[in-house]
């Protein structure tokens, strides 16, 4: 049993969605700004978003009738992403089992809307499909952007799959179709794998580079960094773990300065102080662990989340800023119903370690989590999907308002002190009639 938390939970629930069926922890992703998509295994996807009904704000989740995906097939994976500008439009993935009966057929159904004014149009984009079917059982479907020569990026989907490989599905803009092309062109990191993998992750870093990362069903864990104008590999590590690996999380922390309670880190501060890239790894037996500072040591220096092995399997991540101070915490949902918040906290004479700061039940194991705006106020919310459903959490108004108010009157404070202006004296006038109607202007 895990001890008590130091803090309590700073989210509020305020919706649950309850799904015709069961999920799986690829089954959500973001679509556009302020919409979601869940898909179950039975076929169906959810859109869910919030929408202005009777002068309130409702959550409002619709089924999406995507063409091409029979009522008996059982879906794995969903994802989406906005093209890459100059490029318009929402792009939709889904893979998906399709049981014939003698036997069980794999496809991936791409879902993009070319017709000008409908690009975005979820309704159209549903009903425009590639269909492709695959010669292997699919896993996770990932997004990420690549360099595609003359400084030009495109988005891209990889899909990992039972045969130890990670294959690529890039757009060819004059047929208006995506089409699989060898992995290795673009990210020769993911060309020869020693496990098929469970879960994949790209950051971007300056001076052109990217770091990824793969966990895989042997336990094995890859790390590479990669200058993407060859793109060539810079470095490359891996590690083995003793049980299938549920997620890996690239994420950066940074050096927090001493400085006031009241104060607080501002953007430029933060993007100056960067204290290094880390990569969280999570396991279906062993403790969630971070390997930190990745580009300097690679997998050789670890900090171990206590406690994360207690709640049984953990089966999802994330690492953002929940408290608004500059710094990101990691969030652990677990197959034992509980969501895990640590934060990292420096120790004079060491590097600092991860701690604990609250946790939060529920009432189905946790499969996946992502944090957006969803109601279009500046302000994110934690959704969460479960074996049960969605359940959307929203940060406490009142703790936020006087944070809001709290960081206000710090700024206030630390502005310089207006200086009075002194009076005008007769002799002034006389001595400088321009500098005593300059003054006077001033004072005015």
């Amino acid at each position: 049993m895990l001890p008590d938390a130091k803090e309590p939970c700073p989210f509020v629930e305020d919706s649950f969605s309850r799904f015709p069926s069961q999920s799986n922890i690829y089954g959500l992703c973001q679509a556009g700004e302020q919409e979601l998509l869940a898909a179950t295994l039975k076929g169906k996807v959810v859109c869910f978003k919030y929408q202005d009904l009777q002068q309130k704000i409702r959550p409002v989740a619709k089924e999406v009738q995507f063409t091409y995906i029979p009522v008996d097939a059982e879906i794995v994976s969903i994802d989406s992403f906005i093209k890459s500008p100059p490029n318009r439009g929402l792009v939709v993935g889904i893979t998906f089992i399709k049981d014939s009966g003698d036997k069980a057929t794999p496809f991936l159904n791409i879902y993009c809307d070319y017709e000008p004014g409908s690009e975005f149009n979820l309704e159209s984009i549903a009903q425009s499909c590639l269909n492709l079917e695959l010669q292997f059982t699919p896993f996770q479907l990932y997004h990420t952007e690549a360099q595609c020569g003359d400084d030009c990026s495109e988005t891209v989907f990889l899909l990992s799959g039972h045969d130890q490989r990670i294959h690529l599905y890039k757009e060819n803009a004059s047929l208006h179709q995506f089409e699989e092309q060898p992995v290795e062109r673009l990210f020769p990191e993911l060309h020869t794998l020693p496990s098929n993998v469970l879960w994949l992750d790209v950051l971007s870093i300056p001076g052109s580079r990217r770091l990824s990362a793969f966990g895989c069903q042997n336990g094995c864990v890859g790390l590479a960094q990669v200058d993407q104008r060859g793109p060539e590999i810079l470095q490359s590590w891996r590690i083995q773990h003793d049980s299938p690996v549920s997620t890996v999380l690239l994420f950066p922390l940074f050096h927090q300065p001493e400085q006031r309670a009241d104060q607080e880190m501002t953007n430029d501060s933060k993007s100056q102080q960067i204290k290094g890239y880390n990569l969280l790894v999570t396991s279906t037996i062993e403790i969630a662990v971070v390997y930190s500072d990745v580009e300097q040591c690679g997998l050789s220096r670890v900090l171990c989340l206590s406690e994360s092995d207690q709640c049984d399997a953990v089966l999802c991540a994330l690492a953002v800023d929940i408290d608004f101070d500059g710094q990101k915490e990691v969030l652990l949902g677990t197959y034992g119903q509980d969501l895990l918040c640590y934060k990292f906290q420096p120790i004079r004479g060491t590097e600092g370690e991860f701690q604990l700061l609250w946790r939060r039940s529920f009432k189905s194991p946790l499969l996946s989590i992502i944090y957006l705006d969803l109601t279009g106020d500046g302000l994110r919310e934690l959704a969460i999907l479960t074996l049960k459903g969605l359940h959307i959490l929203q940060h406490s108004l009142t703790s936020t308002a006087n944070l809001v108010i709290k960081r206000l009157a710090s700024r206030v404070a630390a502005l310089p002190a207006v200086s009075q202006v002194q009076p005008i004296t007769e002799q002034d006038s006389e001595e400088n009639p321009a500098s005593a109607k300059e003054k006077t202007s001033l004072g005015t």
